[in-house]
């Protein structure tokens, strides 16, 4: 197993943000986003790192692009740090393996979230009210249920620290514009649909995941990860069984342990045993390896 990255300091580059995960860097008409090895849980990250996330939801994220880019283009211009630009090069050996070079784009206000199954917040606002995001379901509906269709179901986007909020479409309406709107909910649907279907030959559900989009010169692209563990619900498919929760590849297991030890929510984290952070590190791994059939060593 190899060291965890918490953070990266890169002294002659201009750090753009540090988020939940990612640290990005700014190389004027190009970005460098690098995949720490940090986890967060209800909006925290949390003080202990799993080795190896950030290679693994890399590797994730280059798959994804890939496989869906007929569906719509992303802005992945290299993961190879050899091709990065001259003042990256010193960081080379970081930046192997967790790093992406990516094109700077507007990136849009929302989470563009797309839910096959209802679990979680939907689950809570199912139960509360028959609806999902302002969406009218059939009643009846059992934790871990199928919906009858995918629904799109967008979000703010949080500060860190701060919680992200269930929007209705009209609302996403007025933060983008119609047009942009339909237009993201027509691709998410269509990205989801393309990758449940090829994940469930490889033993995993996509119960629901988040789509980030960006705009450059109008022209609307995939951003930020495709597809991990950190944006998606992923089920093991010969395990799932509806009206209970479900066993997961993703950091569903940190989150039950946070409210096993009864962990309040609010910063400062607690540290993570040892032996949490090896069974997290095998979901992620196990992960990969079913949807990428490629493992890191």
């Amino acid at each position: 197993m190899s060291t965890a990255l918490f953070k990266t300091d890169f002294e002659n580059l201009k750090l753009l943000s540090r988020g939940k995960v990612r640290d990005i860097y700014d190389l004027g008409d190009k970005l460098l986003i690098v995949a720490t090895d940090r986890i967060s849980a209800f909006d925290v990250v949390l003080p202990t790192p799993i080795p190896d996330k950030g290679r693994i939801l890399t590797q994730m994220s280059l798959f994804w692009f890939d496989f869906l880019k007929e569906v719509v283009p992303h802005h992945l211009i290299s993961a190879e740090p050899s091709e990065y630009p001259e003042e990256t090069q010193p960081y080379r050996d970081i930046l192997s393996g967790r790093s992406m070079l990516v094109k700077k784009a507007r990136v849009l206000p929302v989470e563009c979230i797309v839910r096959g199954y209802i679990t979680g917040s939907a689950m809570k606002e199912y139960r509360e009210k028959g609806t999902v995001c302002g969406i009218k379901l059939p009643s009846g509906l059992r934790e871990a249920d199928r919906l009858p269709e995918p629904i799109f179901t967008p979000s703010t986007k949080a500060e860190q620290g701060e919680h992200d909020v269930n929007i209705t479409f009209e609302e996403c309406v007025r933060l983008i514009g119609e047009e942009t709107a339909e237009k993201v909910k027509e691709i998410s649907l269509a990205l989801y649909r393309k990758a449940a279907e090829y994940a469930e030959s490889r033993g995993i559900i996509i119960a629901d995941t988040k789509f980030e989009f960006g705009l450059i010169d109008g022209e609307l692209i995939l951003v930020d990860e495709v597809l991990t563990p950190d944006s998606s619900r992923f089920w093991p498919k010969e395990e799932y069984e509806p009206g209970r929760p479900q066993k997961s590849f993703d950091k569903q297991f940190i989150r039950d342990w946070l409210k096993e030890i009864g962990w309040d929510k609010r910063p400062p984290a607690p540290q993570i045993p040892p032996e949490i952070v090896e069974k997290t590190r095998e979901r992620y791994l196990e992960a990969l390896k079913r949807l990428t059939g490629k493992s890191l060593f």
